[in-house]
């Protein structure tokens, strides 16, 4: 099988060849920056690019040599921008490695020692504090109160950290031949590759809020102020919905996989009952899904973290081909009950190693022997895309992402 016939036959839920592998088809499912140099080094790989696409959480853009000794079966249509050396500059990691940011970003370090980030009308958006590896939310335009309509709802959300510092392609979205370029490379892209593409589309609603108004704030409003909510809520459907039309006029013949994000769990479980899920976010989430589906032969991913397991029927409901990360290490997400329950209806994406015990901490067998434990529950049958519970961090060894992959080959084998 070619790497989109193997990714299109487990999402269709049958049995490809081997199980299908991302590693930095989204930004959410990849690899920081400083892991990243420290893989190239332990593989004798130094000499390429690390380039920084998402500036915000510090995550790389793999390079093709990193895609084809690992058997990577997804790539991000993002990867068909920024192509050109002159598009990157070279800066120093928080570790004093070496890598590249887009030519756009270019953050203020302070007198001590943190990184500012702006937005284009100087609105400080990010803050990454000596020592971190990533920036923080800073501003956040609703905080005090809701706004009395939606005009400038634009504006307010280019003062928000993830889209004022985007990640490609979206930071050429600006520019007035976008959607053109959109299709041109990723035609250019589905030529050049036999593996499947995907295109990040965000269509956040309940984590836009949360950017808007911050996150306490905005779960005391599901239940105090729900008519708010949902003036919020409908004022972001409605530019949802004209993105996913152009996206979906532009590439929806040519991508296989659109992912949506919404992180709707924390460890212990959702962030909200059912019941307000119900009410608030599902009949929209319908929307965005019903609409790729009519518009597009796109599957619908959505990227939801922590225990999502009771809003799982209502996600399947909603019309989401695809979940990730999987995060099973949090409540009531054992990939045992989650394949039994739900493995015939949706297809999981994510949760092939734990990244906050074992792959960062354990032993290279460890790690081998959790990644083919888990191969054997979540494979049969299809329905699953190799990937760890989220971006492989900072602090993992070298040693354990290859073991990693190993594992994921032998059980190939």
């Amino acid at each position: 099988m070619t790497s989109r016939e193997r990714v299109l036959t487990s999402l269709s839920h049958r049995e490809p060849d081997r199980v299908p592998v991302d590693l930095g088809a989204t930004p959410s499912s990849g690899i920081s920056a400083i892991a990243y140099n420290n893989l190239m080094r332990h593989l004798h790989l130094e000499g390429g690019h690390n380039r920084v696409y998402d500036v915000v959480q510090q995550v790389t853009q793999p390079e093709d040599m990193f895609l084809d000794r690992f058997g990577i079966d997804v790539i991000d249509v993002g990867r068909a921008f920024n192509t050109l050396d002159t598009d990157w500059h070279a800066v120093a990691l928080p570790d004093g490695s070496k890598a590249e940011y887009p030519s756009w970003f270019h953050p203020a370090k302070q007198s001590d020692g943190s990184f500012h980030a702006f937005s284009q009308d100087g609105t400080l958006v990010g803050r990454m504090p000596i020592g971190a590896t990533f920036f923080d939310q800073t501003a956040f335009p609703y905080l005090d109160e809701y706004p009395s309509n939606y005009d400038q709802l634009g504006a307010a959300m280019g003062k928000v950290v993830w889209q004022a510092l985007p990640h490609s392609p979206w930071d050429h979205a600006g520019e007035a031949d976008f959607f053109a370029q959109l299709r041109a490379r990723t035609l250019k892209l589905r030529a050049s590759s036999d593996r499947a593409i995907l295109i990040v589309c965000g269509c956040n609603l309940f984590e836009w809020g949360t950017f808007l108004r911050r996150l306490d704030n905005f779960l005391m409003d599901l239940l105090a102020e729900p008519e708010e909510v949902e003036k919020l809520l409908d004022a972001l459907l409605e530019r949802h919905l004209a993105t996913l039309a152009k996206v979906c006029e532009a590439v929806g013949d040519l991508a296989d996989v659109i992912r949506f994000g919404d992180d709707l769990g924390m460890d212990s479980g959702p962030f909200m009952s059912p019941e307000v899920y119900r009410r608030l976010f599902k009949p929209r989430h319908a929307q965005l899904c019903g609409f790729v589906h009519k518009n597009s032969g796109m599957k619908t991913f959505l990227h939801t973290c922590g225990s999502i397991y009771k809003l799982i029927p209502d996600l399947i409901d909603a019309g989401y081909d695809v979940l990730n990360p999987m995060q099973t290490n949090s409540r009531d997400m054992e990939p045992e009950r989650l394949k039994r329950e739900f493995g015939r209806d949706v297809s999981f994406w994510g949760g092939g190693v734990d990244t906050r015990s074992i792959l960062n901490r354990g032993t290279p067998e460890q790690v081998r022997e959790d990644v083919l434990r888990r191969l054997e529950i979540l494979a049969p049958g299809g329905g699953y895309v190799f990937n760890p519970i989220h971006n492989i961090m900072p602090d993992c060894p070298p040693e354990n992402i290859v073991a990693m992959f190993d594992a994921v080959a032998e059980f190939g084998r």
